[in-house]
């Protein structure tokens, strides 16, 4: 039975450096192959951009979820945001089979459309499934405060049933309430906090001010956090990605 997982996740910029000056998603594959994590968890992936195609030599062909997936991981995608040249969204890569997928639609309003990507992996050797949710929260706070109870809402069921579960993502929190609601009503930890005692600064990469990505996790012990820092992170995106080493408790 496999006891210990890796997980990662990482708002990728739709695979653009800062300031959209130049495609980075190559890099950003090699640089997620070299994390090696069994699950993924990306913002702001890029399914569908014409534009890209001719603006960006090199441009891959396939959405950006399929790109980065390659034959490492399977792959899950949600579009959110739809527009005339493409769409954008979520993304879950795993290296165990999907079982389900759902996307939950918790946008504010029509300007800002967000979705709450759940998906159900079976893992070799566990009795029970384990529950994945990816997020990308609202910059307002009004709105973070409906997706975070919509979260609660949709998880509160599985968490009485003790199930494990991960959810993690850009939570554009930099106030720091969700974990308080999370630990509060789904019993979750924070996988920074739980290690080092407080969560990274992630944003923006180049000098990270703000804590806004995390992982959160219930039926884990932590064994280990991270924020990836310095080159090559800090040029791949305008987040840093977080990893984390778990163990089923």
């Amino acid at each position: 039975m496999k006891q210990e997982l890796r997980v990662a996740t990482m708002n990728i910029h739709k695979g653009l450096s800062h300031f959209n000056r130049r495609m980075v998603i190559h890099e950003l594959r090699e640089g997620l192959r070299a994390l090696d994590p069994d699950i993924v968890f990306l913002q702001e992936v890029q399914g569908l951009n014409d534009h890209y195609r001719l603006r960006f030599p090199g441009c891959p062909p396939e959405g950006q979820h399929e790109f980065l997936a390659g034959a490492d991981w399977q792959h899950v995608y949600a579009r959110n945001a739809v527009y005339g040249h493409g769409h954008h969204g979520n993304a879950i890569l795993s290296r165990f089979p999907f079982v389900s997928f759902e996307n939950h639609d918790v946008s504010d309003h029509r300007f800002e459309r967000r979705g709450l990507l759940h998906c159900v992996l079976s893992v070799p050797g566990w009795r029970r499934n384990l529950h994945c949710v990816c997020v990308h929260l609202s910059l307002h706070q009004r709105g973070r405060t409906r997706q975070l109870e919509a979260i609660s809402g949709r998880l509160k069921e599985l968490a009485t049933r003790d199930l494990p579960i991960i959810v993690a993502g850009d939570f554009n929190d930099w106030r720091h309430r969700a974990s308080s609601i999370l630990e509060r009503q789904l019993g979750m930890t924070e996988v920074s906090i739980a290690h080092s005692g407080r969560a990274p600064r992630t944003y923006p990469s180049i000098l990270p001010l703000l804590r806004l990505d995390r992982i959160y996790v219930r039926g884990f012990d932590v064994a280990a956090s991270r924020v990836h820092s310095g080159r090559p992170w800090s040029v791949l995106s305008d987040h840093l990605a977080v990893s984390a080493e778990l163990r089923r408790s």
